[in-house]
Parts: C-alpha cells; sequence; structure tokens
C-alpha cells in the first residue's frame, strides 16, 4: 500500500488514524510505537493489532519526570523496530512528532505521525475523546 501523507519537516509526514491502520494491515513490515507513558497505557488504553497478527511497540518518549526518555532509541532497537514503515502514536498527535523526527535522523524509517493521536488533543472544555484512534473506530483495549 502507497501512504499518502500530509507533508512534514523531518519525517516522512503525517497520517490519519485509519491510514495507519491501513497501513499496518497491508504492509507486514509496519509497526505501530505507542510513545505515551505508562500510566497513559494503563488508564486510557492501548491499540488492539492482535487482528493483524501484529504486536504494537510500547516506548515511552518521555520519563514519569516530563523529561525525554534518553533509552528510546535504544529500546526501539531492542524491540527490532530498525526500518520500516514506523507509525508513531501518542495521545494527541504532538511527542509522536518528535519521535517520528528522531527516529527518522537514526535511520528508521518512513517514519509517520498519527495525527490526532490515540484520542486527540482536549477541546475548549478539557474534554478529550472527540478524534483519534479510538473515535475513528480502531480496535483498543485496556491493558
Amino acid at each position: 500500500m502507497s501512504v499518502t501523507a500530509r507533508p512534514a519537516d523531518g519525517y516522512a509526514g503525517d497520517i490519519t488514524p485509519q491510514q495507519a491502520w491501513d497501513l499496518l494491515r497491508d504492509d507486514p513490515s509496519a509497526v505501530l510505537v505507542d510513545v505515551r507513558t505508562d500510566g497513559e497505557w494503563r488508564t486510557i488504553g492501548v491499540p488492539d493489532t492482535a487482528e493483524l497478527g501484529k504486536e504494537t511497540v510500547f516506548d515511552e518518549w518521555v520519563t514519569n519526570d516530563g523529561r525525554p526518555n534518553p533509552a528510546f532509541l535504544d529500546a526501539l532497537q531492542a524491540a527490532g523496530v530498525e526500518g520500516g514503515p514506523v507509525v508513531f502514536l501518542c495521545r494527541s498527535g504532538q511527542r509522536s512528532i518528535g519521535a517520528a523526527r528522531l527516529a527518522t535522523q537514526a535511520g528508521i524509517g518512513p517514519s509517520y505521525n498519527v495525527l490526532e493521536g490515540f484520542e486527540g488533543a482536549p477541546g475548549l472544555d478539557g474534554v478529550r475523546n472527540r478524534e483519534g484512534w479510538k473515535v475513528a473506530g480502531l480496535p483498543w483495549k485496556q491493558q
């Protein structure tokens, strides 16, 4: 499958949650990397790629104190993420941009960012779940 991504600076581009799912489904070498924190995985849920015969890679982009994870690339490589395509997902589609850029700089790619993330940005009322992976109806589960 060919992906038509929204152009981006420093990585392959931005794709919608549905485009991410389609890429993961259609390309046997494609991998999903969830870069949220352990707390987010446990309380908000995680993408479920089991029906595709794939396991999602979980690699925190930031540590519990909000600082960049210095072991991020090492953890990607330890999980076997070396080539692409690699689809990066966070809560709202912001942290995953940095992850896609760093992976691209390290020669891992093509690396994509999932627009809207897992549950989207908060609205003016502070509530999420108006966009993103979950709202798109893509498979997910509580961890």
